[in-house]
């Protein structure tokens, strides 16, 4: 069982990271909230055309059920003009696992078995991360490293020892990807005391053409940034790929045990955490 000491909440409005004219913090009222949704409406429907087949969607804002039970963490441009919530540049949406219990579940459980996970795990603290998505001109070293400040900061401060989550590749037809998904397949699984399956009925298999053929630089320079980024902090990844027809992707399962992220990311991003934590 997750330890039942609860930490204080994050202070609303507290800092959690910084690198020039970017500011990393929680979204502090619904206006913020809002505003991070239509970041992701712009990003996940008009971008990379996400459908737009359901009714919530005619305001042009990316919501589910999972948002009220969330952290969403932000980056501003300070630069910008006008107020607060309309310089929101970036997002990632935060779901501590107290939060998910609370409300039957982690929004990756349609998905793949995080349940059995966690269940193996009763000592750890698990955070899903998901909704990440940052605008066109944005798309930089300096916005990700801010983006990773402020995660630093809310795994120090809450105890997290497990993040978790989806990451996507564009489609819905996996053999597209094949090279760069049986490459994760073969090189980049999760060890046993942390491996998670796609659920049954959605699972495809991520072997998709002989090893021997894959070519581990074509296949790794065919990956979406957020999943080489998660790779590049020691992520591993699940059993098997899910085909997701709402946003027209392709999901894979990332799992980070705190703990087996690289040194030197922890060095470079755990510094900056642990100041702005506090």
């Amino acid at each position: 069982m997750v330890p039942r000491q609860k930490p204080a909440t994050i202070a609303p409005g507290a800092t959690l990271g910084r690198i020039g004219n970017l500011e990393v913090r929680l979204a502090r009222n619904e206006a913020e909230i809002k505003a991070a949704q239509e970041v992701r409406y712009r990003v996940f429907y008009d971008e990379l055309g996400a459908g737009k087949d359901r009714p919530h969607l005619l305001d042009q804002r990316d919501a589910d059920q999972f948002d009220p039970l969330c952290d969403h963490l932000l980056v501003f441009d300070s630069s910008l003009p006008g107020p607060e919530h309309r310089r929101i540049v970036g997002t990632y949406r935060l779901l501590r696992q107290e939060a998910a219990a609370a409300a039957g579940g982690f929004y990756s459980e349609g998905e793949f078995e995080l349940t059995r996970l966690v269940a193996r795990h009763p000592g750890q603290r698990f955070l899903e991360l998901g909704r990440s998505c940052v605008l066109p001109q944005y798309r930089s070293k300096r916005t990700i490293e801010a983006l990773w400040q402020g995660i630093w900061a809310y795994i120090n401060h809450y105890d997290i020892g497990v993040m978790t989550g989806c990451a996507s590749f564009p489609g819905t037809v996996p053999a597209a990807h094949a090279e760069a998904l049986t490459y994760l397949a073969h090189h980049c699984r999760t060890n046993p005391a942390w491996d998670v399956q796609a659920v049954p009925d959605r699972y495809c298999s991520m072997e998709l053409m002989p090893v021997e053929a894959v070519n581990a630089k074509a296949a790794i320079a065919a990956m979406p940034p957020l999943v080489k980024g998660y790779l590049r902090v020691g992520a591993r990844i699940g059993d098997g790929c899910v085909i997701d027809h709402d946003f027209s992707t392709v999901d894979v399962f990332v799992v980070m045990p705190v703990k087996e992220i690289g040194q030197r990311y922890v060095n470079y991003y755990g510094g900056e955490g642990q100041r702005f934590a506090a």
